[in-house]
């Protein structure tokens, strides 16, 4: 466990050394002028509107800069040539998987806290109410679905050759999954056979990302989720992460480090 958080206390340092956190102001300042422009309107339905652009933003960055983390770490430790002396130490394949992992995982969860309090702050401070429990929930499963899209790139980054093709493909499948993913259903009643059972399938196997989704709980419908529900979504954001992250560790120990 030690060495896992080492490795990634390392990630998280390279992050920071690339400039990636930099990021993070940026897209703050342009959600603080989206929030700013709250206060010269008066319609209520814009005010939801606006918030939900603000909501939006926090998930775009977020999933930017989790797929543009992972996507490069393995395949640059390769370039660099600093897998040969990291494997020389008593760390094994599995180490340098978890340790990705966890560093980047643990890099958004500071990126997310960043959003979220700045986000509450500001909604906060205008409307003089202060939901913490839905922004408490909303950011816990935003994490959650984190964890499975870096599994996710990590698997990816040992099936694709170059960082750029494993993080278009990425992300085009998880914008994929949260626009179309719980569509599945309806569209495969309306196909024949073998379609409907091939559509089905495809909806039992892909991890619901969308079920994490809980702007609307924020913004429209400002209830809390049953925490029971939450406790379910996390157990199954476990799941498939352990599964996807066993399947990268499978294909690292057989793969060959030469560049």
């Amino acid at each position: 466990m030690n060495i896992t958080l080492a490795l990634a206390g390392l990630v998280i340092k390279e992050l920071y050394r690339r400039k990636d956190f930099y990021v993070l102001f940026i897209l703050t300042t342009v959600i603080t002028l989206v929030m700013g422009s709250l206060n010269f309107f008066n319609d209520d339905n814009l005010v939801l509107y606006l918030k939900d652009i603000a909501l939006l933003l926090i998930w775009i960055s977020a999933l930017a800069i989790a797929v543009g983390a992972a996507a490069r770490q393995l395949p640059s430790e390769r370039e660099n040539r600093t897998i040969f002396p990291l494997l020389a130490k008593p760390v094994t394949r599995a180490h340098v998987i978890l340790g990705k992992f966890l560093g980047c995982w643990m890099a958004t969860a500071i990126a997310l806290l960043v959003f979220y309090l700045f986000f509450c702050v500001v909604s906060g401070s205008r409307d003089h109410h202060w939901p913490l429990a839905q922004y408490t929930q909303a950011l816990v499963m935003h994490w959650m679905m984190l964890a499975i899209v870096i599994s996710m790139v990590l698997l990816g980054s040992l099936l694709f050759s170059a960082p750029s093709a494993n993080a278009t493909i990425s992300i085009s499948v998880i914008v994929g999954i949260l626009l179309l993913g719980r569509h599945l259903p309806t569209a495969a009643t309306q196909q024949a056979e073998p379609v409907r059972t091939v559509l089905y399938a495809i909806y039992y196997m892909l991890p619901h990302l969308e079920w994490f989704d809980l702007r609307d709980f924020v913004i429209y419908e400002p209830t809390l989720v049953p925490w029971f529900d939450c406790l379910l979504a996390a157990v199954y954001a476990a799941v498939y992460t352990s599964f996807m992250l066993f399947f990268a560790w499978l294909l690292f120990r057989r793969k060959s480090l030469s560049v």
